[in-house]
């Protein structure tokens, strides 16, 4: 690769990508938003397939690292911007309406495929993380190939506190990357991790001093796979994935059906209402 290069402007608006920025076949994609945060609006849901697979057909790009712009990775999910779409699946009336949860499947469906994208596409991923990794988040880097975090990084599975089941990834991949107890104990409390418990129980591998320490790592790594022969690290990749992508497929569609039942109750609203009137939830079973 002969030059740095990056998305054409405008292309993306949640994620920016630059190639060959520090070495010719490394890529970085950085979250940008455009929500609070770097938070998980439809612009992001609709582009990561897209992303990635402009990373898979280019030859020259061989690894990629997945980074936050400004003080933190990400806060996942944009409540505020997928609040319309939320709402759509509000029952207007007591009349039954089967096709709302059809349209839940899908809508859920959709968002999922944008993280499964970062675990099938043929380029190995290195999640760089600095400030908080919330949710969704935790979904996207638990797609990755391998995780850094700087020592200000936290983590969690926040989902249970707006009331939804987690349902883009982690409730799957996590219990192959840290294991049942812990995934259970976060998943269950929404409880935050720092990074040194995070290295502890291997949610990530390294830990660098601060958000350019991180990012220095994490390329360092994609540098090294990228040196080794492209045909033999997918091939790698492909056998450590085939172990267990189909638990992870059935894990995924049982917890998105399970959501297109469930996904519109009392509790998810008052979670969210809660959560933008800065006060304690009020869960009442519902």
């Amino acid at each position: 690769m002969s030059e740095t290069t990056s998305a054409t402007p405008g292309q993306y608006s949640s994620v920016r990508i630059e190639k060959g920025v520090r070495d010719p076949y490394v890529a970085q994609v950085t979250l940008i938003g455009p929500g609070p945060h770097n938070g998980m609006g439809p612009d992001f849901w609709a582009e990561m397939p897209r992303v990635m697979a402009e990373l898979d057909a280019d030859p020259e790009v061989r690894a990629a690292v997945i980074a936050g712009e400004g003080r933190n990775f990400s806060y996942g999910l944009d409540l505020m911007a997928m609040m319309p779409q939320f709402m759509e699946f509000l029952p207007q009336d007591k009349t039954p309406d089967a096709s709302r949860n059809e349209r839940i499947l899908d809508f859920v469906e959709n968002m999922r495929r944008a993280i499964d994208s970062v675990a099938a596409a043929r380029t190995p991923t290195v999640a760089a993380v600095q400030g908080r990794c919330i949710g969704g988040a935790v979904d996207l880097i638990s797609a990755c190939d391998v995780r850094h975090g700087a020592a200000d990084s936290t983590y969690s599975i926040r989902e249970v506190k707006v009331g939804i089941v987690a349902d883009m990834g982690s409730l799957a991949r996590l219990p192959h990357i840290i294991g049942q107890g812990l995934t259970r104990e976060l998943a269950l409390t929404g409880r935050d991790i720092d990074a040194e418990a995070a290295l502890r129980y291997g949610l990530v591998t390294h830990v660098a001093d601060d958000a350019a320490g991180v990012l220095d790592s994490a390329h360092a790594t994609a540098a090294e796979i990228a040196g080794n022969p492209p045909l033999v690290v997918r091939g790698t990749r492909e056998v450590l994935n085939r172990g267990i992508e189909g638990q992870i497929y059935e894990n995924n569609r049982y917890v998105a059906t399970w959501n297109a039942g469930f996904l519109a109750s009392a509790d998810m609203m008052e979670a969210i209402s809660a959560t933008f009137e800065k006060r304690e939830a009020r869960f009442t079973g519902r």
